[in-house]
């Protein structure tokens, strides 16, 4: 910081420079700010915008304390921790991290995941901006029909988006819609289920579907 006295400075300069080496040692990757002519502050928000997942502050109480503050990116908790304790608490925080950040991901997914069986209901899930899991004949004629009926289904309502609000329009995603995978864990499939698209032909696999941008 600009206001810390120099020899406090340099104390915890020759601290964090330590584990800066412990920790590149041990494969974090990891940056050592000591630019002197930036403020915490600044340092914090530049940091964050960089996408840091974790921040070690340490002030001089904090030295004296033998202490640092630990704040996560993601959830912007904050942890003491010992300075005897750091080497070690931080690749388990930065691991715990990946965790929680991984599990949210799924969370947020399947949640905008709908499962449908029919084409009104297609239409309906894709219009929330959802990904929609619909039972699939896997042609090509079929898939190059669902993109264009989608498309033309949108273009005709167009006018009616234009009219909504700007968060209203983020909430779904416009333009045709086309395959993005075939998930290998498949729900079960009853035998003689139709292909959501009404085409007559039975269902071969649960297909993913979403919006194009």
């Amino acid at each position: 910081s600009t206001k810390t006295p120099p020899e406090e400075s340099k104390q915890i300069y020759d601290f964090m420079d330590e584990m800066y080496k412990k920790f590149k040692a041990n494969g974090i990757r990891c940056k050592f700010d000591d630019r002197s002519n930036r403020s915490a502050g600044w340092k914090f928000n530049y940091w964050e915008q960089k996408g840091v997942p974790l921040r070690i502050e340490m002030g001089p109480k904090d030295l004296n304390n033998k202490k640092a503050v630990l704040v996560r990116r993601d959830t912007g908790a904050k942890e003491e921790v010992s300075t005897d304790e750091l080497e070690k608490r931080v690749p388990e925080l930065l691991a715990q991290i990946q965790t929680d950040m991984l599990e949210k991901a799924r969370r947020d997914r399947d949640e905008r995941i709908s499962i449908v069986f029919t084409w009104k209901e297609f239409v309906e899930a894709l219009g929330k901006g959802n990904m929609v899991l619909a039972p699939w004949c896997l042609t090509t004629e079929s898939e190059e029909w669902v993109k264009e009926e989608t498309k033309r289904i949108f273009m005709e309502k167009a006018p009616e988006e234009e009219q909504k609000s700007e968060e209203e329009k983020a909430k779904g995603l416009t333009g045709a819609a086309k395959t993005l995978c075939i998930p290998f864990n498949q729900p079960p499939l009853p035998e003689g289920t139709p292909c959501f698209t009404d085409n007559g032909k039975p269902a071969k696999e649960w297909c993913l579907w979403g919006r194009s941008y």
